[in-house]
Parts: C-alpha cells; structure tokens; sequence
C-alpha cells in the first residue's frame, strides 16, 4: 500500500463550541503551563529481530576472538601493545576458544550477508550514502555516512582477520602474521568507534534500540523466512570448515622394512627410500634468521617392535654454546639475556620436539595453556607466558632433541605432559622453576649445568663454577672457533660440554691458572641415562642449513609415562633456534596411520 495525496488542501469546518468548552478554555488559559508543549509520545526506535540476534552473536564470537588472540600475542618476542591489557584477559586453554570463535565469525559472516540481502536490508550499508558528505547535509546524514564507511572497514578488516587466520592456522607465518594482528587492532578500534558514532547520531535511545526487538518489516521481494534461511546457510559455512579442516590433515603412514637405517643423521638409507614424507609448516618461533618459520620434513619406519622416525628441518646455523660461562675480572659469568626467566633467546643450542597424543584438541593436545598465572593455586611460570599440563588425566608423550646436552652425542630426552605435579616450597619461594605438567620421565640423564648461581643475583652477577677443565687450551680447542656472536655458527664437530674425566672440581688453585676471557661449555657429561627417561636412542647431523634426526625407539616400552606407537595417534613438531621456550608453533596434527 502506497500514501495516497490530494493536489489541494482540505479545509475542515471547526465545530460550535458549547459554554462547557467555553468554560474550559477559560480554565486552561488561568493554567501556569498553559501553552506549553505536550509531553513527548514518540515511541523508542528499534531493531528487528535477525538483526538484533545475529548482532550480538558476532559481537561475542569477534570479543572472544580477540581477547584470545590478544592473550596468544602478548606471547610474542617484545609484545607490548598487548600486555597493556594483561590484567583483563583470559588464561588457560586459549587456543580452543580462539580457533572455535574464528570459525563461528567465519559463519556469521555469511549469515549476516545472507540476512541482508534476503531481508532487503543493504540499503543500511549501501555506499550510495557516503556522497553525503561532499553535499551540504545534515549533520545527522554525514555521522550516517561515516558510519558508513566504518562498517566497510570492518567487513573488509574481518575478512581479512578470517583469510590471514586461515592462513596461520596452515602454517604459515612471516609477514602474515603482522596482517593479521594489524587487522585484529583495527577491528578493535572500529568497536569503540561504533558505540561512539551511534551514541553522536541518535544518544543513548539509538544505542539501546539492540535491546527493543521489534518483528521484520515486510518489503515487496523479501524472503519469507531470512533470519532462518541465514543462520541455516552459517551452519552449512561451520560444518564445512570443521569437515574441510579435518578432512585435509595430513597423515604421517609408517612404512614396514626389514632392516634398521644407521642413526648417523643421513637419509641415505634404502629403508627411508620408501618411507613417504610429510611437510609440516611451522611458525611463529623465535630466531630462525628472523622469519621465525621452519618447514619440517618427517618420516616413519617400523622395523619388528622398533618404530623409527626421521625429522629434517630448516634452521641456517649450528648452534651448541648453550650458557657458557667466560672468566671475568671479577669471576665467571654465565652469558645469557634472560636466563632469569627461563626465556633465554640468545646464548643456547638448538632443539627439536615432537609431541604424541592421543587427542587432537587444539593447542597440542589441550597441554599449552596460556597467560602468567593459569593455575590459581599453582606458582606462575618466571617467564609469565604459560605452563604445559593436561587437565583431563591424559598423558601426552613429548621426546626433546637437545643439541649439547646429549643430542649430538645419541640422545633425545623422554618427557610428557600431564596432571600438575605438587609444588615444592622452592617452587611456592619462586626459588626454583614451577614447570607443572612438562617433567622427564622417571630415571636419569647424563647431563647436568656447571654453574650454581648465587642467591639475588639473577644470573646477572658472577656465578659459582662447578668443574675446571683439566686442559683450558685443549677444552678451548674442542670448542672449535670461539664466538660470543649469537648469530655465529659452531664449527662441525665442535664440543660445547665437558666429560667429567676432562674437568675438576673447582678450585681456587686451579682457577688461578686460567686466564682472564676464557670461554667454557656449561654443560657437564657425566653419568648416565637410565629408567623410562633412556628410551630413546638418536643421530643427528646438521648440513647446508638443515638438521637431520633419527630417532628409535620400542613400539611399546611398556613403561607408563609413554604412549605405545598405534593407529591414529596426534603428532606435533616444534622447532627451537638457539632459544630455550620459543619454540615454532604448529596447529594442525599429523595423523600416525599404519599400513
């Protein structure tokens, strides 16, 4: 139905007043407000219902995506934009609830498309309306057409936030990983401006008009049922990105040979000739000639009731000096830049992990929880960026390749995540570190530090040195070329530790004896590795910019802080550059399938 207008005006006859009216128009005229403007009857503005509906589901599912997503970059190497919100954001497993509220922003996405063209609503959006503001207007119509363009700067930052997600969630990193943080701020900072230009167009009514649900105005062309048809079409969106994501991971098949290769570090044996490779991009780490990303090539082989794997990885230098110590005026010092925290990114060796579970949950296995302090009555990690343990009782199995403390020498430590251990009253002091779930297995290793740092000092002051080599020249000559350079590369066959027949135990005496500026490794050889913690024997070798590891191990130990090597297990890799925690992130698992 359409108004309908006459050309002319309609003149209507005023009908006799009666001596009551007269009377009343006497009293009304003696009123104080007579004449005054009646009250105000114009109804509050509101909004219909889809529009109301799919509003606040994208707000909730946009906050929590980027509360999460600001929790995971105050992880980053010099995050300081986002630690300013530190006390407000959320610790714990955050990696679930950022990818889930990803995916459902992905849907919404679609559904509020679909809403508004189905409900004829663009016209809210339409660009027609920026020419407003080369025209003379109100002021009203130019805050409608800035708000315009503001909604066009968050569909096209959304967007982008979606594709760049994707993208890492893929596993790669770099550059994209700047795009996407740069759209989350913008998309941040348009939710302030949102309130602010609705509040200057309309006050408070035009704000809370997200509160009055009203029912959908009819247009002529409009869908019978849009909000329904609309969150249909989201759901049809979420299911398929959860059944293309899961239907697209890669499996890792662990081929059969007969014969065991020989754990020098090479590929060249015939039983990795059948073995089919996986690629896995990793990102996000720290070092890595500044990319931060390193794409890791592994392989499985079952030979009898011996399972093992090969994993080559992308890292430019061979690095082993893990916090020597150098001989000052004033005594030995560990060189390190945040050892203190547990965050050393400078002065380390290089290391690999693989973790097995069995559970894909994200975050590798649901073990990595995020934040300074996500157990509330647990002591905080000292680097305040998170602990690894399960919450569930499950057990993930996480073997570590360290360059100098065993790893160069056949040796990957056997370790795992689980429930949080108890802590001890050093840990509660903040005198030793609260590692939580990620402990060794039972047993020994080989390895120890060859400093005791003194109370207060934070490694900042000298150090007590536990053993002197017995030959500073010749332990200097293993070391190969000494550099203090964090970039510099060992020399092949370089050594960075020392055995125990090759120190002593300290003395002054024999401290007297070695020079000012001369270098020692950190790290002791001495005993040896025994329980579950010795389950894995290794070779390795680094050349042309990749590290090569080879790995074996039973395919069941038997022991119960393992998990046996069966059908469908989760895997995921992580790669450190000379760095202690800072480790490249991996999203999606490898399946482990057997033929």
């Amino acid at each position: 139905m359409t108004d309908q207008v006459t050309d002319h005006a309609l003149e209507l006859t005023s009908p006799p007043k009666s001596s009551e009216d007269a009377h009343a128009h006497k009293r009304d005229a003696r009123r104080p407000n007579a004449g005054a403007r009646p009250d105000d009857r114009t109804p509050p503005v509101r909004s219909d219902i889809g529009t109301i509906l799919l509003h606040w589901t994208l707000v909730v599912a946009i906050v929590t995506s980027l509360v999460t997503g600001l929790r995971l970059s105050t992880d980053a190497e010099g995050a300081w934009f986002s630690k300013l919100f530190e006390p407000i954001l959320p610790q714990g497993e955050i990696w679930t609830w950022h990818y889930l509220s990803a995916i459902f922003v992905l849907a919404l996405i679609f559904s509020y498309a679909a809403y508004m063209s189905l409900a004829r609503l663009k016209r809210r959006i339409s660009s027609k309306k920026m020419v407003v503001l080369t025209l003379p207007a109100s002021t009203k119509l130019r805050l409608s057409a800035v708000n315009v363009i503001a909604y066009w700067i968050l569909f096209a930052s959304v967007l982008t936030l979606t594709a760049t997600g994707v993208w890492l969630y893929l596993g790669h990193g770099g550059i994209w990983v700047t795009v996407h943080y740069t759209a989350a701020l913008v998309v941040l900072t348009y939710m302030i401006a949102h309130v602010i230009l609705h509040y200057a167009y309309g006050g408070l009514q035009q704000l809370l008009r997200l509160f009055r649900p009203q029912k959908l105005r009819r247009f002529p062309g409009m869908a019978a049922h849009p909000l329904a048809i609309a969150l249909t079409l989201g759901a049809v969106v979420m299911a398929g990105a959860v059944t293309l994501d899961f239907g697209t991971r890669d499996d890792l098949v662990v081929a059969r040979a007969d014969t065991l290769p020989d754990l020098d570090g090479s590929l060249d044996d015939a039983v990795w000739q059948d073995a089919r490779p996986v690629l896995v991009e990793t990102h996000q780490g720290s070092n890595l000639s500044g990319t931060g990303a390193s794409t890791v090539e592994v392989r499985a082989v079952q030979v009898g009731d011996k399972i093992v794997f090969a994993f080559r990885w992308e890292d430019a230098t061979r690095s082993l000096k893990r916090h020597p110590l150098i001989k000052r005026e004033d005594g030995w010092h560990m060189l390190n830049n945040r050892a203190d925290l547990s965050d050393e990114t400078a002065f380390y060796e290089d290391k690999f992990s693989v973790a097995f579970s069995t559970t894909d949950v994200y975050g590798g296995g649901g073990a990595t929880h995020m934040g300074p302090k996500p157990l509330s009555d647990k002591p905080a990690a000292f680097h305040g960026r998170g602990l690894h343990y399960t919450t569930d009782g499950s057990m993930v199995d996480v073997w570590q390749w360290k360059a100098s403390r065993g790893g160069m020498l056949g040796r990957v430590d056997d370790m795992h995540f689980s429930t949080p251990t108890a802590p001890s009253e050093a840990h509660v002091a903040g005198k030793a570190r609260y590692s939580a779930g990620y402990n060794a297995d039972e047993g020994t290793s080989f390895y120890v530090y060859n400093y005791h740092k003194k109370s207060g000092s934070d490694y900042l002051s000298s150090v007590d040195a536990k053993r002197l080599p017995k030959d500073y020249k010749a332990t200097a000559a293993k070391m190969g070329t000494i550099s203090l350079s964090v970039k510099a590369m060992e020399d092949e066959g370089s050594q960075w530790w020392m055995f125990e027949d090759e120190s002593v135990p300290y003395s002054a005496e024999k401290d007297a004896e070695i020079p000012v500026g001369t270098v020692i490794p950190g790290v002791l050889i001495q005993g040896e590795y025994s329980g579950s913690r010795a389950d894995l024997k290794a070779g390795s070798k680094w050349q042309d910019g990749y590290w090569t590891l080879e790995v074996i191990r039973d395919m069941d130990t038997g022991h119960n802080q393992d998990l046996a090597m069966v059908d469908g297990l989760y895997v995921w890799l992580s790669v450190f550059d000379h760095n202690q925690t800072r480790h490249t992130r991996h999203s999606r698992p490898v399946r482990l399938t057997f033929n």
